[in-house]
């Protein structure tokens, strides 16, 4: 569980410059079938949007403990199951839209040596009070499902997702979002392809503006699948 005790030792702050070798270890370590960001791609990150990437810091020693990266979208630009390549133009954010109504959450991870201290949740809330500021009405991201394969050649992935959500199984990932506030809306596939742990599988997530409610009769449900 999260609480002061735990977090106090933390700061989340903007993306910096000397924090790009550290976060392309983590992510390493976190995504290991995946390649890490690189340098450049992080410096871009931080030149088309610097208020939405957060970095999260152990203040006692200076490290990198974990960050979100995010960017602004029109979601009715994109398919539901787009996979995480489309929705960030590659990982380079370059379709990053300023006039966008949702915040895209493309990355959210924490150094395996600082989990379980409610990081999740305290970049989840910088994430969340950025999206009020910029009266957007809601964030969407996508969770990795790390427990499917153990179960997935007895239920589909949205039978996976609904048991996550009525807290009838644990999904390492997943779980932790609903947690931190998120609703799960469906299953994707090819979000992560190489994510073997998912079989590729992943759920789309959102959490709305409580300020600023979507339109009417716009519902995240209505984004049409790819053909």
């Amino acid at each position: 569980m999260d609480s002061s005790n735990q977090t106090q030792n933390f700061i989340v702050r903007e993306l910096l410059e000397s924090d790009y070798t550290q976060i392309s270890a983590i992510c390493a370590k976190v995504y290991p079938t995946e390649r890490p960001y690189t340098d450049p791609e992080l410096a871009e990150h931080h030149r088309l949007f610097p208020e939405g990437q957060f970095v999260a810091i152990h203040q006692p020693t200076g490290s990198v403990a974990g960050v979100h990266f995010t960017l602004m979208i029109w979601l009715a630009h994109f398919h539901i199951d787009d996979p995480w390549d489309v929705l960030t133009a590659k990982g380079t954010f370059a379709d990053h839209d300023p006039t966008g109504h949702t915040l895209y959450g493309a990355d959210l991870f924490v150094d395996p040596a600082y989990q379980h201290h409610g990081l999740g949740r305290k970049l989840t809330k910088a994430a969340q009070q950025l999206t009020c500021s910029k009266k957007l009405w809601r964030m969407v991201g996508g969770s990795r499902l790390p427990g499917y394969h153990k179960v997935s050649k007895k239920i589909s992935a949205d039978e996976y997702v609904r048991k996550v959500k009525l807290g009838e199984l644990i999904d390492p990932a997943l779980t932790v979002h609903l947690h931190d506030g998120w609703e799960p809306i469906t299953a994707i596939q090819g979000y992560l392809p190489h994510d073997t742990e998912s079989e590729g599988w992943a759920a789309v997530i959102q959490w709305i503006n409580p300020t600023c409610p979507p339109p009417l009769n716009w519902e995240i449900s209505k984004v049409p699948h790819k053909k």
